[in-house]
């Protein structure tokens, strides 16, 4: 999967919760727990020690391998859809119950990509995710 013309790519994946968002990513090379790992009103990420401590998710394509911990993940989700600071899309690369849950009772797009998609994808980039054709395209960068 190399950089196409003018810094994008593009990978199929395959859709978990369908709709199409785009936006800034967020990327995280470890999984996520939105269970006290994510501040509900704000969207930061709050977790000690986390790769991605600090950032806050709201709009943007949150990408990362899986989701970790507790069920309540899922309704961490739905408040964070609820306050307006939930991401626009989430992209993992192995499936969780606890995050997939979270986006359905929060439509939140929700796809999954091949593997190697974390170690080409870089915050900042622009993602938009179609997941009704089951489809990333990443520009490098801010558009």
């Amino acid at each position: 999967m190399d950089l196409g013309r003018g810094g994008r790519f593009s990978v199929k994946a395959k859709a978990i919760v369908g709709g199409r968002a785009e936006g800034e990513s967020v990327c995280s090379p470890q999984p996520i727990t939105f269970f006290g790992g994510v501040d509900p009103k704000t969207g930061e990420v709050v977790e000690e020690g986390h790769a991605i401590r600090g950032e806050r998710i709201g709009g943007k394509v949150l990408v990362f391998p899986c989701g970790k911990g507790s069920t309540v993940g899922s309704y961490v989700l739905y408040a964070l859809a609820k306050n307006g600071s939930g991401p626009a899309a989430i992209v993992n690369t192995s499936f969780d119950a606890i995050v997939a849950t979270g986006c359905v009772v929060s439509g939140i797009p929700l796809l999954l990509a091949p593997g190697h998609f974390l170690k080409r994808v870089k915050t900042g980039d622009m993602i938009k995710v179609d997941g009704e054709r089951g489809r990333i395209e990443v520009s490098r960068g801010k558009a």
